[in-house]
């Protein structure tokens, strides 16, 4: 009967889920009902002869006793049988609606289901009970599928539970449209993304485009300030190769006479790749310039008519070192060696700004690698670096390299090593 405040409706809940017996009860509990929880069918049968409720609410699929069980005992037991039993259940094929009825289910709600619509389920049950006179009605056989099914629901019970999976039906009809509609906004939608997904696309490759120019009018620009390929100078037989891994490199290395008997050589190695290391590596390179002047670090001007005056290679470490502070250059730093070569005594020095070690191989074929000690330039104020004197003869080979060769990778991502470059 209809629920009174003397009178309150308590509910049974049979569900096995605990997730869903939580949400369930919070809604009813929510709505002023009594409710009590069995988590399978043989629990809630236990609840119902102990303290019959006002309703029952039964998912289907439990273990030890199923809803059809549990609604097949309510519904033989003369003083429970009146007692309305929803069935919950994920199913909802024919057979099932058919096996609802013949166990005498009062109504039949699908998972998922809406809270509201399931109270007004229960309310609906609790407004039009089950006389006594017809809690079962006659034999009705029916054949579903190739297979009979007898029927002794009573008509108001038929009546409820055809008119339940109608509305079943039509939930999940307005809900089908309401997802179709959802679906042709998000269609919709996501057109309208593809078209400016394409614009920018399209933007983005314009600027790469533009950004490829950029680069390789840059790369050009550095390769300028290498040696050219006739470049000669007397006294000495000078080669070199240079080969980025990306359009712009952060390494830089150059040769050039000071004067009639000296040649300055230098290799830059600037940490990283791209544009900010090919600034910085192009930068120095023009820092390192053989023309003379007052701010000159290779080569200054001395009195009106003297000759001018060579700095050696630890004092333009030291100077570059001073003029280029590496804590404003956004995490960059870099390592340098440079020499001064006499082609008449055939004397080179040099220093090291933390660069890999010079490689001699004399005429006879020794190796030997000289260091000078020196970290990486900016690092530290006012630092010395030390300056190597190495004494060469006709047919010694010098190598200057950045550590590009030693830790070049093959397909393997191996490299190849310090040893293997010095054939050891």
């Amino acid at each position: 009967m209809p629920a009174t405040s003397s009178h309150p409706v308590r509910i049974v809940i049979a569900e096995d889920s605990r997730i869903q017996a939580k949400i369930l009860q919070k809604h009813l509990a929510g709505a002023g009902h009594q409710v009590r929880v069995a988590q399978n069918g043989a629990e809630a049968w236990q609840m119902i002869q102990q303290d019959p409720p006002t309703i029952i609410i039964s998912d289907i699929e439990m273990p030890e006793m199923n809803g059809y069980q549990l609604c097949e005992r309510v519904k033989s037991d003369p003083a429970l049988r009146r007692i309305p039993l929803i069935l919950l259940s994920t199913l909802s094929q024919p057979e099932d609606i058919v096996e609802g009825l013949r166990v005498g289910a009062d109504n039949y709600v699908t998972k998922p289901y809406n809270a509201d619509y399931l109270l007004a389920r229960v309310e609906s049950l609790l407004q039009t009970p089950v006389a006594a006179a017809e809690t079962e009605g006659p034999a009705l056989e029916v054949t579903l599928a190739g297979k009979r099914h007898t029927v002794r629901s009573s008509r108001q019970q038929v009546l409820n539970l055809l008119i339940s999976t109608f509305e079943n039906a039509v939930e999940k009809n307005n809900e089908l449209i309401r997802v179709n509609e959802e679906l042709s906004r998000a269609k919709e939608q996501l057109t309208r993304q593809n078209d400016d997904l394409q614009q920018l696309n399209q933007k983005l490759e314009t600027t790469n485009a533009r950004m490829a120019d950029s680069l390789a009018a840059a790369a050009k620009v550095q390769h300028s300030l290498l040696p050219g390929a006739d470049a000669e100078v007397t006294g000495a037989e000078l080669a070199w190769r240079y080969i980025p891994c990306d359009e712009l490199a952060g390494d830089f290395l150059n040769f050039f006479p000071l004067d009639d008997s000296h040649i300055a050589l230098f290799v830059v190695d600037v940490s990283g790749h791209g544009v900010a290391s090919s600034l910085l590596a192009v930068t120095i390179g023009r820092m390192l310039t053989p023309h003379a002047s007052v701010s000159s670090l290779l080569v200054r001007q001395s009195a009106a008519g003297e000759r001018p005056c060579i700095v050696p290679p630890a004092e333009v470490l030291a100077e570059l070192n001073s003029r280029l502070p590496m804590e404003g250059q956004g995490g960059l730093y870099f390592t340098v060696l440079y020499a001064i070569f006499d082609t008449k005594t055939r004397e080179l020095r040099f220093a090291s700004g933390g660069h890999t070690p010079l490689v001699a191989v004399a005429a006879d074929g020794s190796l030997n690698c000289h260091d000078a000690d020196g970290i990486a330039v900016g690092w530290m104020d006012d630092m010395e670096f030390e300056e190597v004197t190495l004494q060469l003869a006709p047919g010694d080979r010098v190598f200057l390299y950045s550590d590009g060769v030693s830790e070049a990778m093959d397909a393997d991502l191996n490299e190849f090593g310090e040893e293997r470059m010095l054939g050891k």
